[in-house]
């Protein structure tokens, strides 16, 4: 006898179930949707009673589909999509447009920020929702989001939809009124008498970073000099922290070019010199499949895209004076 709607098992069965097979792991699966393994496994073990079917084959150290999870899987992955479609229409008819973005703590405050600014003022119709965290690696999978600015590829699904941004660029940068006290500061041996702002270890440690740090010692290394020894009139695991000290004249700090560029457009901080740190690795803008037929989603992609190849044309216009980022 076929199984009526009114007796299948929960909407968030099938979920943690998606989430599960998609992994092939009850603890992932778990980090994904904030609860534990045991509450994915005990999910699971309820839907495969209430379906009289086994979904998965369970081994020592991983999971299996079987055949009924698969042909399970497809079914609830396309009517998940269309519910959520559904849903996203039903948000779109009740008010305004709005967008969610999630990323860390920095490029959301220096870097996503300006872009929301500029957009708004030519679209002060659609909202705007940042959700920004250094610690919170599962911002980016949450359900609400649009876009997650994200750093390497490696961090998406494959299949998910990618944007290429800009690869990593640090070049260290102070304030004009910091400069005209302290300087000048014409390369890079001279920085030894600077105050130097640094980020703390403990920032490249959180949860959301996790990439291989740079430090003032690395920048001096790629400079061909042995970091001279210096005691950080500041340190911080808060960037945005230190681009204020910077701004207020304190010190010099490592800008991150993708960071501070609005600052330095602005004239509120300034390039000290022409060398900058290039690190083969990549900043990408990653798009939620559910919000990939939304409009206005992609209007503000287009914007940010736009700006971004607008102002590496000025940088590139630039460049001879070493004053541009």
């Amino acid at each position: 006898m076929s199984l009526k709607r009114r007796y299948l098992p929960s909407l968030g069965s099938f979920a943690a179930f998606e989430v599960a097979a998609k992994h092939l792991s009850f603890t992932l699966a778990g980090n994904e949707l904030n609860v534990t393994q045991a509450a994915i496994s005990q999910q699971i073990r309820g839907l495969e009673k209430s379906l009289g079917a086994t979904l998965f084959v369970r081994k020592h150290n991983s999971l299996e589909l079987t055949s009924n999870g698969q042909q399970l899987l497809s079914a609830v992955s396309d009517g998940l999509d269309i519910i959520c479609h559904a849903i996203n229409g039903l948000n779109a008819s009740s008010g305004p447009p709005v967008i969610t973005c999630s990323g860390t703590l920095a490029a959301i405050a220096c870097w996503l920020k300006p872009f929301v600014d500029r957009f708004r003022s030519e679209r002060s119709d659609v909202r705007f929702v940042l959700l920004a965290s250094d610690e919170d690696d599962t911002l980016r999978n949450f359900d609400e989001v649009d876009l997650s600015f994200i750093f390497g590829n490696e961090r998406c699904e494959v299949g998910e939809c990618l944007y290429y941004l800009f690869p990593e660029v640090v070049q260290p940068v102070c304030s004009p009124a910091y400069l005209e006290r302290h300087g000048p500061f014409p390369d890079a041996q001279s920085l030894g008498r600077a105050d130097l702002l640094e980020l703390h270890r403990k920032h490249w440690t959180a949860e959301a970073i996790g990439w291989h740090p740079i430090t003032w010692a690395s920048w001096f290394h790629a400079n061909g000099l042995d970091m001279p020894h210096f005691s950080p009139i500041m340190t911080s695991n808060n960037y945005p922290l230190l681009l204020n000290a910077a701004v207020k004249g304190e010190g010099v700090v490592l800008g991150w070019r993708h960071l501070v560029r609005s600052l330095v457009d602005e004239g509120a901080l300034c390039v000290l010199f022409d060398a900058p740190l290039r690190v083969d690795r990549g900043y990408y803008l990653k798009v939620n499949r559910a919000s990939l037929d939304k409009p206005h989603v992609q209007e503000f992609i287009d914007f940010v895209l736009m700006n971004l190849a607008d102002s590496e044309q000025h940088r590139s216009h630039g460049a001879a004076t070493g004053q541009t980022l």
